[in-house]
């Protein structure tokens, strides 16, 4: 059975489908059709675009390359702004895996293969502080909303807490035998501020308690590594992307304050009363997989959710973005923009129930941005 992923856009009818000049959707038959999207800007790069993230206000959009991060007009496709770093030889490459504003606007946080965090000011395109401390490539940046802080995410196995007020940090470690690589792929901080997730390469999602450092949740359910990881903007949801080319949403069940029933630090067991056999599915704090997403035809690299939390937002290596229904797991909509993998997406945090923007970055050397709305 043809999927909405391989379906030729010439043998679907125009009813279930739209198209451009490069790029068509693909509306999903068996679920009321919700969305209409369609093209507002190609960003074209000089490399693989690894990441793209709007700002707070949605005004502007910045990605990262070979050795630059950019800084558009979200609305006019203008580029205002080149951030250079400088490789540590010249004949390097120096990819940006990480792009964040601050929440007002002023500094972007970058994050690069030679370990370092940079943060930048952007109007004088100068750097204000650079953070070091990871052992390997940083992967994945999220600044906290009151802007006070700044998670990161690394192979080095650690996620780190920045105090953006004194440079200080905090080392959220992840303790495993030494042959597991548990190395961080992506990094997301909850909407208040109180919790980390990490995605990494064990197929394990974990949780800390951002003001104790404990480790508070570990959710386990994917079979390959965990590429990306997002919060809900409400309630106590989470949604994780991987290589199995599935998503998973979890109901998040955290203890605030004290380390959970969980960790024994070096051992992957329960110590709260007796050792407890470990979950096939779910969190060891009582987290549970309540839809997994299945529909991609390769790997997950990168998952959002709109503001509102009424859409699921994936890339994957099959070159499609999908929306998803987080109610029910179904697709509404695939969207085919891309000749490459889909390395990273995110929604306009101004986006709202009528709609929003999508901006999505690409092995194809672009960035796109798209406009979606709702028809019902």
């Amino acid at each position: 059975m043809a999927t909405l992923t391989d379906m030729d856009p010439d043998m679907v009818p125009m009813e279930l489908k739209k198209e451009g000049s490069d790029w068509f959707v693909i509306f999903n038959p068996q679920v009321q059709r919700k969305l209409d999207i369609s093209l507002t800007l190609s960003l074209a790069h000089e490399s693989v675009v690894c990441c793209v993230r709007f700002s707070s206000d949605g005004e502007y959009l910045a990605t990262g390359c070979k050795t630059t991060a950019q800084i558009y007009n979200a609305r006019t496709g203008a580029k205002i702004y080149t951030l250079i770093h400088e490789p540590p030889n010249k004949d390097a490459d120096l990819y940006i895996r990480s792009v964040c504003f601050a929440p007002d606007g002023k500094l972007l946080a970058t994050a690069a293969e030679d370990k370092l965090i940079r943060i930048w000011d952007i109007a004088s395109q100068s750097i204000r502080q650079i953070f070091s401390g990871h052992q390997q490539e940083v992967y994945s940046l999220d600044f906290s909303k009151d802007g006070r802080l700044l998670v990161s995410g690394s192979g080095d196995k650690t996620a780190r807490v920045w105090n953006m007020a004194n440079g200080t940090h905090q080392v959220l470690a992840i303790v495993e035998p030494a042959d597991v690589d548990a190395g961080v792929t992506s990094i997301a901080i909850s909407p208040n501020g109180q919790h980390v997730a990490a995605g990494s390469l064990d197929t394990i999602v974990r949780i800390w308690d951002v003001t104790t450092g404990n480790l508070i949740e570990r959710l386990r359910g994917h079979s390959d590594s965990v590429y990306s990881v997002a919060f809900a903007q409400y309630g106590r949801g989470l949604v994780s992307g991987s290589l199995d080319k599935t998503l998973k949403h979890w109901d998040l069940v955290l203890l605030h304050g004290n380390s959970l029933r969980v960790v024994a630090l070096g051992q992957d067991e329960i110590v709260a009363s007796g050792v407890q056999p470990v979950l096939k599915e779910g969190g060891e704090n009582g987290s549970t997989c309540t839809i997994t997403f299945s529909g991609h035809q390769d790997y997950a690299l990168s998952v959002a959710m709109s503001p509102d939390d009424g859409w699921v937002v994936s890339g994957s290596k099959d070159r499609s973005v999908r929306f998803w229904d987080p109610q029910t797991g179904q697709t509404q909509l695939t969207l085919r923009g891309h000749k490459n993998s889909v390395i990273s997406v995110d929604v306009s945090p101004v986006s709202n129930a009528a709609g929003g923007f999508l901006a999505s970055g690409s092995g194809d050397w672009m960035a796109r941005v798209w406009r979606y709305t709702l028809t019902a």
